[in-house]
């Protein structure tokens, strides 16, 4: 119990302290706002007891036992209660833990983070533990709890709730940014960089509220592992066809992908489960091979040559049809016009699919 009753010289004194169910509480209230003359509060060693009302905070004491009397405390005199002659103090006490709390874990999505190196959204989910300490309770109680944001002993869920949500938003900003490959991420090799970032931004964030995070621990970036093999064969894909493939063959490929929906392994994440949330994109395998195909043409189209004119070359091949010079074993893209050879399943000026 945090209220007793003890009795010195035969009068009943009334004895306030933390009660030991609630020493793992940042902030632990007293529970009666009226507080009689001459109790006793006794304020351990890691904590500061800090004394509220009507939304201001009126004086705070360090550990030891204090003898509420406004003769030896002066600050209790502006809270003493007229109408019972001054034999009440009125008044919030708050206990307020100042040492370090570790290991409070965190974790949940980031959200559809879109990777630089493939132009693909992938589901990002982040997951650690962090440490805080309380800097000011004075300024805890006024600009959290006494506020109402916060019941006192839901501090620590609350910070929880602030560091997720800052590390979504600062991931989600560092990877845009920086264009770094979400399997570097993943991989841990920018963990330092990201620890900084987000340690900052959340200093910025509860500073205000009288707290501070020490560190973070265990942070780790992940995606889903599916989607992580995925990613690997496209950027693998891409390797090969910018090393041997040159335009027309990244052409091929890319309209291979987009009209087969991203091919074999991106079908399956594209809706596999039936109810379009699972794989890469959760229903967007088409877009997969639309959103690499653009990226991987516009690499292409800065190392290569520029492709004929499909308009050009299809009135050419007109021209040489109706003039009877094609050559034999060849065909026309019934799309652009322009000549292929009869085996080829692919335009290679523009890419559409020949019957």
């Amino acid at each position: 119990m945090g209220v007793m009753d003890w009795f010195k010289g035969g009068v009943g004194e009334l004895v306030i302290a933390r009660p030991d169910e609630a020493k793992s509480h940042v902030v632990w209230k007293h529970p009666d706002p009226t507080v009689p003359k001459f109790a006793q509060l006794t304020v351990n060693a890691d904590e500061q007891a800090v004394f509220f009302r009507d939304g201001r905070v009126v004086g705070t004491l360090g550990p030891g036992r204090h003898t509420l009397d406004s003769t030896n405390i002066p600050f209790l005199g502006q809270l003493l209660d007229k109408l019972t002659d001054g034999r009440l103090f009125i008044t919030e006490v708050f206990f307020v833990t100042m040492r370090e709390f570790t290991g409070a874990k965190f974790g949940g999505p980031i959200g559809n983070v879109e990777d630089p190196k493939s132009g693909v959204p992938v589901q990002t989910m982040v997951h650690g533990e962090f440490s805080f300490r309380v800097t000011n309770p004075e300024q805890l109680i006024v600009n959290l709890v006494g506020t109402g944001k916060a019941q006192a002993f839901e501090v620590q869920p609350w910070m929880r709730e602030q560091v997720l949500k800052t590390i979504r938003d600062r991931v989600a900003q560092l990877l845009v940014k920086n264009r770094w490959p979400l399997l570097d991420v993943t991989s841990g090799a920018y963990t330092e960089e990201v620890e900084t970032e987000v340690i900052g931004a959340l200093d910025t964030h509860v500073a205000s509220y009288g707290l501070r995070i020490v560190r973070l621990g265990n942070f780790v970036v992940a995606i889903d592992e599916t989607d992580a093999v995925n990613l690997k064969k496209l950027y693998t894909d891409a390797a090969y066809l910018r090393t041997v493939g040159g335009v027309s063959a990244f052409r091929e490929f890319a309209a291979g992908k987009a009209m087969l929906g991203a091919g074999e392994g991106l079908a399956k994440g594209g809706g596999g489960d039936g109810g379009g949330n699972s794989g890469l994109l959760g229903g967007a395998g088409l877009g997969v091979g639309l959103g690499l195909a653009q990226q991987m043409m516009n690499q292409q189209n800065q190392q290569a040559p520029r492709a004929p004119d499909p308009v050009a070359t299809g009135a050419a091949a007109g021209a040489a049809a109706a003039g009877g010079a094609a050559a034999a074993g060849s065909k026309f893209c019934f799309q652009c016009g322009a000549g292929l050879p009869t085996s080829a399943k692919f335009c290679p000026s523009c890419g559409q699919k020949q019957n």
